[in-house]
């Protein structure tokens, strides 16, 4: 068998099981396991960690060999010579809390309730025009989380803990972004997380998270936001910046369209923009991987939603199309870039 049929091989079989990685990382963090490591303080050995979860050994080392196989988790030997498990970088994105935790990112895309459209994801493609999520559930994604409370704290969890990580990154990155802004309005922004993040870092701005009512009637409170409900369809609080993450990619061209062309309502013609913080996806097959990574959500957007990951021409379109007159688009260390929409 020559190279290329070996690695072939070898591959195919990381598609047969693939499944086991997302599925052992979910448990993984159910389990608590980088927490306990976490609180530990040093490495902690298979006896010391069982105790602590309350897990049998025998499963909860196979657990860790396959995670540390992975490098999820490392070893290392503590002062007494005895090998322990530590944290690594990809492991203190499990935490269940911290800036960098992706844990209610990882829980919620693999809830049962977002797997099952997968395994109707190939009748779109035969010319159902129902979504993937709908030929599973019997309805669309946004309804379908009005009646399902679980799945709509996973939704905002997951959300959350990418704004606490973005919007920092955003200010970071192009620190005159929001120079001269005074208040900002977050169109579909969940729990708030988003501008409770914003007002840390931009403490003069007044702040309004604006999503339907029965999404924003369970925000937690916050000095400097203000929580709104409605229909972004309808109309859109006045603002002088319209800040929209996550939301458009969720969506077709002309409803994308419609959303901003009442952001452009909401925001003054002199100084007024709006900041779309979306993946763009680039021909650059070098990008560190990020390519790779806005292919699978665009992947993820159409088992889900009707909308899509698109490229920067496709951006313009729609900005153009709702009437804006610019837009730059500003990339930034994640997976998403900064879309300036400009009057």
């Amino acid at each position: 068998m020559g190279d290329e049929e070996a690695k072939a091989e070898l591959e195919i079989w990381r598609y047969v099981f693939g499944f086991s990685d997302l599925a052992v990382v979910k448990c993984a963090i159910e389990l608590g396991i980088a927490d306990a490591i976490d609180a530990n303080g040093h490495p902690m050995t298979l006896a010391e960690l069982s105790a602590t979860l309350g897990c049998q050994p025998s499963p909860l080392h196979r657990i860790m060999r396959f995670l540390v196989q992975r490098r999820v988790f490392g070893e290392k030997q503590d002062e007494t010579g005895h090998a322990g498990y530590v944290l690594t970088p990809i492991s203190r994105r499990l935490l269940k809390h911290g800036d960098q935790s992706k844990a209610a990112f990882v829980l919620f895309e693999n809830d049962a309730a977002m797997l099952q459209p997968w395994h109707a994801f190939s009748a779109r493609a035969r010319g159902d025009q129902r979504l993937a999520f709908e030929v599973a559930h019997g309805e669309e994604v946004w309804s379908y989380m009005d009646g399902h409370s679980r799945q709509r704290e996973l939704i905002d969890n997951a959300m959350a803990c990418d704004a606490r990580a973005v919007v920092p990154t955003i200010v970071d990155s192009w620190p005159g972004i929001f120079q001269g802004v005074e208040t900002v309005v977050d169109v579909g922004g969940g729990n708030g997380t988003a501008m409770r993040t914003l007002v840390e870092v931009c403490p003069w701005i007044k702040a309004t998270n604006f999503d339907l009512p029965q999404v924003v009637g369970g925000a937690p409170e916050c000095n400097g936001v203000v929580h709104v409900g409605g229909d972004m369809f309808v109309a859109i609080p006045k603002a002088d910046v319209v800040f929209l993450k996550w939301v458009l990619h969720d969506w077709g061209d002309e409803e994308c369209i419609e959303i901003l062309k009442k952001c452009k309502e909401a925001i003054p013609e002199d100084k007024g923009k709006v900041i779309i913080v979306e993946a763009v996806i680039t021909e650059d097959v070098e990008e560190v991987g990020l390519r790779d990574i806005r292919l699978m959500l665009d992947m993820v957007m159409m088992a889900h939603t009707k909308g899509k990951e698109r490229t920067e021409a496709e951006w313009k379109n729609i900005v153009i199309s709702a009437g804006f007159n610019q837009y730059t688009i500003k990339p930034i260390p994640a997976l998403q870039s900064v879309i300036e929409a400009i009057p």
